[in-house]
């Protein structure tokens, strides 16, 4: 998916939400009660074509911006790498680890359902295995959960904005191995597995972002 397919896709879904007046979140957390930390759906959302995945979650009031409702946490499964072997960092569990997923970023979007900025973190938040911002960014157009079991307006929404951020994304994964090395300059390979939580975050604007393609 070009950037141009990726903004109309954006464009397309965003606008059946507000014209179905459920807005994002709406769609993947439960309407009678939000238990904070808790993932969205239980076992994440897993596409059966391509084994990408998401899930959902809020964080209590003083751990978040004011401003964000919740965030979604986007994944490649490791089989959709052309070398799972070279990651950086990976669960204590290693190769028995119960998920073999690989984080691309965080997605944190407002109480209106819509997109405000995207995130890096450390390996221990998602419990990832670790790879390379380079080699994340050459397997970015791989993403796609178009089929997963859940609502499908926001599986296009996800699958849309990494191909529409692309750019951002790059730069987000590169801003992130830079913090890890200079944590790891310091903590040694410990800094993996504990401590502040976010390393890298960049903006979001769709009006501005989707202005600056060109249609032509």
């Amino acid at each position: 998916m070009d950037q141009q397919q990726a903004a109309l896709t954006v464009i397309e879904t965003i606008t059946a939400m507000a014209r179905e007046n459920v807005p994002m979140m709406a769609r993947v957390v439960p309407s009678d009660k939000v238990l904070f930390w808790q993932h969205y759906p239980d076992d994440d959302a897993r596409d059966t074509r391509t084994r990408s995945r998401w899930y959902y979650h809020v964080h209590a009031p003083g751990d978040r911006d004011p401003g964000e409702h919740g965030h979604f946490h986007l994944f490649l499964h490791r089989t959709q790498l052309d070398d799972p072997s070279r990651y950086s960092a990976a669960p204590p569990e290693g190769e028995e680890a119960s998920a073999h997923v690989t984080h691309i970023a965080g997605l944190a979007i407002d109480h209106m359902g819509i997109p405000v900025n995207w995130f890096a973190t450390r390996r221990w938040v998602t419990d990832e295995f670790l790879y390379p911002a380079d080699t994340m960014i050459a397997h970015l157009d791989r993403y796609n959960v178009d089929n997963t079991k859940e609502d499908p307006l926001v599986n296009r929404l996800l699958t849309a904005m990494v191909a529409l951020y692309r750019d951002e994304l790059c730069c987000l994964l590169r801003e992130r191995d830079a913090a890890i090395a200079r944590l790891v300059q310091v903590q040694g390979p410990a800094a993996h597995e504990s401590g502040e939580a976010l390393l890298a975050k960049i903006p979001i604007d769709l009006d501005a972002k989707i202005e600056s393609l060109d249609f032509g």
